[in-house]
């Protein structure tokens, strides 16, 4: 149960995400969707760790998910401009 909880909370984070981030530069698809809110909580809960604010085992939670998504849209954005 729990990656399919992962799943639907990456879905949703990766869908608020692009709707809160500039740029046509986007992923696009449910699968994309999803992994781009997954590498987002992955983001959110590795800087949470390093700067404190979690500690070991902990997860990130619905809004850091969301703005590790946004930062994984940044990087993706700057990168597809030079490409």
């Amino acid at each position: 149960m729990g990656i399919i909880w992962a799943i639907i909370i990456g879905f949703l984070a990766g869908l608020v995400a692009k709707i809160i981030t500039p740029g046509n530069n986007k992923p696009s698809g449910f699968i994309l969707t999803t992994v781009l809110g997954i590498v987002g909580s992955v983001v959110a809960t590795w800087l949470g760790q390093a700067i404190g604010w979690y500690s070991v085992g902990d997860g990130a939670g619905f809004i850091a998910s969301v703005i590790g998504a946004v930062i994984v849209l940044l990087v993706w954005g700057q990168i597809a401009r030079r490409a």
